[in-house]
């Protein structure tokens, strides 16, 4: 049978990406130069190619280095003023405090989305410092993006912070579903962003498991051509790939997308 590359009734929401801009602590070493870049420029490029219809980021040097995320995240908290598909992850770091007191004034924004978290390029181990962060985004009643780590950790800190809620991102393996399925309160989620979302089955068996509510589609830096059409051609029912593509963000960030 003909696949045909089906249409759908809102522009999809990718909830998960970056983009360099020439800051210090990019990801720009001499082997990447020019292929494993995603400039805004290219980005909303290939946005406008495929109709996605808003972008939920953190910039590259906030996440690649412990160094300057006050500074990169108050860059990208005014690039908000003037781009309307532009939503924000605040980036926080534990032995930060003033990142803290930052993410708590930038989530007062309704285009800012959450906390950003990535253990392993910030350098410290997320159980010694998950109480530090969850209880801080239960107290806000945040959502908080993390890089995986320590996945089969995460159903207890979901558990001990229920208004807290978890996206694990970069759905790849069988921990990812049972971190899904373990926390008790429904509060941990994941996103396809990432290049291990092109194995075979990955979305289809994560639909199977665990529904398709707790997916959300985002694409980090990875190819958005290859990301989109890895779900919308996925072999799950249409009403799957819609509640992939936006109604997922739109339940869940309600104050941004609306439902």
């Amino acid at each position: 049978m003909k696949m045909e590359f089906p249409g759908f009734d809102r522009a999809p929401i990718d909830i998960h990406t970056h983009f360099n801009h020439g800051a210090e602590g990019e990801y720009d070493t001499p082997a990447y130069a020019g292929t494993h870049r995603n400039g805004l420029d290219f980005l909303k490029g290939e946005y406008a190619r495929f109709g996605i219809g808003a972008y939920a980021a953190s910039t590259y040097a906030a996440v690649m280095s412990d160094r300057g995320i006050p500074e990169e995240n108050a860059f990208l908290h005014e690039m908000l003023r003037a781009d309307a598909q532009l939503f924000q992850w605040v980036v926080i770091h534990p032995e930060k405090p003033e990142s803290f007191r930052q993410a708590e004034e930038l989530l007062e924004h309704p285009r800012v989305l959450g906390l950003k978290i990535h253990p392993q390029l910030h350098g410290y181990r997320i159980c010694e410092h998950g109480d530090r962060i969850f209880s801080f985004a239960d107290r806000l009643g945040a959502t908080v993006l993390m890089h995986p780590a320590a996945i089969t950790e995460m159903p207890r800190f979901a558990d001990k912070y229920p208004r807290m809620r978890l996206i694990i991102a970069h759905l790849a393996e069988q921990a990812h579903i049972e971190a899904i399925r373990g926390a008790k309160h429904g509060n941990i989620y994941t996103d396809t962003s990432g290049g291990l979302s092109v194995l075979n089955r990955v979305i289809e068996y994560a639909v199977e498991q665990v529904g398709s509510e707790k997916i959300l589609f985002g694409t980090d830096t990875y190819a958005l051509a290859a990301q989109y059409s890895r779900i919308a051609l996925a072999d799950v029912p249409h009403s799957d790939k819609e509640n992939i593509l936006f109604k997922n963000a739109m339940r869940l960030f309600p104050r941004a997308f609306g439902e």
